[in-house]
């Protein structure tokens, strides 16, 4: 098999293309080519005379909904296989792998569900983060823009439950349902299990579900010190112990809006002045089927 790696040069601390030049020898094939995918501006074309070659996309989390979304619209022929370099890796984290090992991604990429939000639609790999999660991703982008390398998120989460960050009023639909919320610290919908660098806000979450629900969880209505406690245990799933405060609700289409704008990510991709989202996932019935990996050269 020929593969054709794209790499997005600012991923893994800028060693990106470093990594994606050494991939031959961990393919079982020859590499025909590799590229830049922030300079690609039309994947229809660029895929014309490529269609016998599998795609690498070598990157993060962040360099893989960049793709899915470049290639939203486009009818894609070829097998996509994923190179996790990233920071957070939690995609990867979620399906199993090794990092830096290409591994098969085609059905995963399949049936995404999307995010609506100010007036755009987005796919999403992971997750939809919206609160804190939101701010320390803007606080996360204005550092890396004065030139900082080791950003510390939770070191700014931190920062932001003390100082920085104030809670809202939420009002969470879920498939029709009303649920509302008066002091609300993070609002998350998941299609996978992981997000923000291996935070399990909804553990039960399964990307492959045969239905294609997504879930959402609303941390909600503790104090600083009680959420400061109850925070670091969202890295192992054990914060909904906390059932006064913690909620998961699930179904196909979610809307959350919040009475005063706030940051919101995607994939670990920052928005920022949003007052509300809706998450969806449509999906004809037994189309979606479980997957397994299949990890190139192996």
């Amino acid at each position: 098999m020929n593969y054709y790696v794209l790499y997005n040069p600012m991923a893994g601390k800028g060693k990106c293309e470093e990594t994606a030049r050494s991939l031959e020898g961990k393919l079982d094939g020859s590499v025909d080519g590799y590229a830049d995918m922030t300079k690609i501006t039309n994947y229809s074309a660029f895929l014309s005379d490529k269609k016998d070659c599998a795609i690498v996309v070598c990157g993060g989390d962040g360099t893989l909904n960049r793709f899915v979304n470049d290639t939203a619209e486009v009818e894609l022929e070829n097998e996509i296989y994923y190179c996790a370099v990233g920071t957070g890796n939690d995609f990867l984290r979620d399906i199993g792998g090794e990092v830096g090992q290409p591994i098969k991604i085609t059905e995963y990429v399949k049936d995404l569900p999307t995010c609506e939000v100010n007036g755009k639609k987005y796919k999403f790999i992971n997750g939809v983060g919206y609160g804190i999660d939101g701010y320390c991703c803007e606080v996360g982008d204005k550092m890396r823009a004065e030139g900082k390398e080791d950003i510390n998120y939770a070191g700014i989460a931190i920062k932001g439950l003390l100082l920085g960050y104030k809670t809202t009023a939420a009002r969470v639909v879920v498939d029709g349902v009303e649920h509302t919320y008066k002091k609300v610290w993070i609002v998350p919908t998941m299609n996978g299990r992981f997000y923000g660098g291996g935070m399990m806000p909804t553990p039960a979450q399964d990307r492959n579900d045969p239905e294609g629900k997504l879930s959402v969880l609303v941390f909600h209505d503790t104090g600083k010190l009680k959420t400061l406690m109850i925070f670091p245990s969202l890295f192992k799933g054990e914060h909904l112990k906390h059932t006064k405060y913690t909620e998961v609700l699930c179904g196909h289409d979610i809307t959350v809006e919040f009475d005063s704008p706030t940051p919101l990510q995607i994939d670990g991709e920052t928005i920022l002045g949003v007052s509300a989202y809706r998450a969806y996932h449509k999906i004809e019935a037994n189309t979606k089927k479980k997957v397994g990996n299949e990890v190139s050269g192996q």
